[in-house]
């Protein structure tokens, strides 16, 4: 159930040049229904920013009432984010979107492929697949050096293997992450994966090459966060039941999609 509710900043660190992981407390939050693959909408309180800032959840803690977000500074709202201390708070709307069908992965070999900014969604899944003590876990981490790795040892964790590529090849394995899949002769009975879209369509093809059900978190610029400006919409297999066009909202039937449902 989503709602507007006051988050206090716990902490926050660098974790490489650019990209922030801030905790926040949020009792007033309902966790009952909270899934990995779901976002918050972060509320600057600079009055001249009035949109909320959608940022994936990486990790979220139900008894403590606690939210993780890991995120890449890009302008006033995250910066002042990144920037504010312990005890000050924000409001939040959340959570938004639907996240991972995990029924739908539990005793499976599933492959979680996260590029850049769309890797700390990825954290959340592993860790709810985890918990459930079924089936094995991989984690395909895409970067562009090794200079710009972060949560890569967080995923060891949980996950049975990481495999990490780079684009310079400063570490892991030169290449993009649907090479190191093939290098490392992966055999997923299904596939999810968060990051740019040039990585999701090419890990769509990656799927339907091997005949295994994918999951994809899109990304995509984002005004309300809750369907009603329509201005995060993507191209879908079937009408879809709100326009009645073949549509859909990225912020409100997704960010998740089966990619069979969806053209990228």
């Amino acid at each position: 159930m989503k709602s507007v509710f006051d988050a206090e900043i716990i902490g926050t660190e660098c974790l490489t040049p650019g990209i922030f992981s801030t905790w926040l407390s949020c009792p007033g939050a309902d966790f009952a229904e909270v899934k990995p693959g779901q976002f918050v909408g972060v509320f600057p309180n600079d009055p001249s920013a009035l949109l909320p800032r959608p940022i994936s959840l990486c990790e979220t803690d139900a008894e403590k009432k606690t939210v993780r977000l890991v995120y890449r500074t890009a302008g006033k709202g995250t910066a002042e984010l990144s920037g504010a201390l312990p005890g000050q708070s924000f409001r939040v709307l959340g959570f938004l979107g639907n996240g991972y069908r995990t029924d739908a992965l539990r005793g499976k070999h599933a492959v979680l492929f996260g590029g850049g900014i769309g890797i700390p969604p990825m954290l959340e899944l592993a860790k709810e697949l985890r918990k459930a003590g079924e089936g094995r876990i991989t984690a395909v981490l895409g970067y562009r050096g090794a200079e710009s790795l972060f949560l890569d040892e967080e995923f060891g964790k949980y996950c049975d293997e990481v495999i990490i590529s780079t684009d310079d090849g400063s570490t892991g394995i030169h290449g993009t992450v649907i090479d190191a899949a093939e290098l490392s002769e992966l055999r997923p009975d299904v596939v999810c994966a968060c990051g740019p879209m040039p990585m999701l369509r090419g890990i769509k093809a990656y799927a339907a090459r091997l005949g295994v059900q994918a999951f994809l978190s899109l990304e995509e610029r984002m005004a309300c966060g809750v369907g009603v400006c329509l201005g995060c919409v993507c191209r879908t297999a079937h009408k879809d039941a709100h326009s009645n066009v073949n549509n859909a909202r990225i912020c409100t039937e997704g960010p998740v999609f089966d990619a069979a449902e969806v053209e990228i």
